[in-house]
C-alpha cells in the first residue's frame, strides 16, 4: 500500500508550508489525484489521518479530487476523455499520442490557522 508513503510525504510538506508561513494548524488540505495515478483515495484517507496525530496537521481534513483522465490525438488534433482505459480517439480512431491528464498527484491547497 503506497498511499502510506505519499501520506507521509504530503505531511512533511503541510509541517514545511505550515513552518514556512508561522501557521500551527492545518485545517484542510486540498490535493488533485489523476485517475492513472494508481492511488487508491480512500486508502489514502485511511493513511492520512493515520499517521497526522502530534503533528500540525492533527484534525485536518484531506479533501480529494479526482482528475479524470485525458487524451490527445496526434492525428486529429483533438482532446477526448479516455474511458476504461481505452486510449483511442471517439473522433479518427487514432491512439492518443499524448496523456494531457489523469497523472497528478499535487497539493492544489493548504488552509491553516
Amino acid at each position: 500500500m503506497h498511499e502510506v508513503s505519499i501520506a507521509q510525504g504530503l505531511l512533511k510538506i503541510l509541517q514545511d508550508e505550515a513552518e514556512k508561513h508561522g501557521a500551527t494548524r492545518v485545517i484542510t488540505v486540498h490535493v488533485r489525484i489523476g485517475e492513472l495515478s494508481n492511488l487508491v483515495a480512500d486508502a489514502l484517507l485511511f493513511a492520512f489521518e493515520a499517521i497526522i496525530g502530534g503533528t500540525v496537521a492533527e484534525g485536518a481534513k484531506l479533501e480529494i479530487e479526482i482528475v479524470p483522465a485525458m487524451g490527445h490525438c496526434g492525428k486529429c488534433n483533438m482532446d477526448f476523455s479516455v474511458e476504461g482505459m481505452m486510449f483511442f480517439c471517439p473522433q479518427c480512431n487514432g491512439i492518443a499520442t499524448e496523456i494531457i491528464s489523469g497523472k497528478e498527484m499535487e497539493v492544489s491547497e493548504i488552509e491553516v490557522e
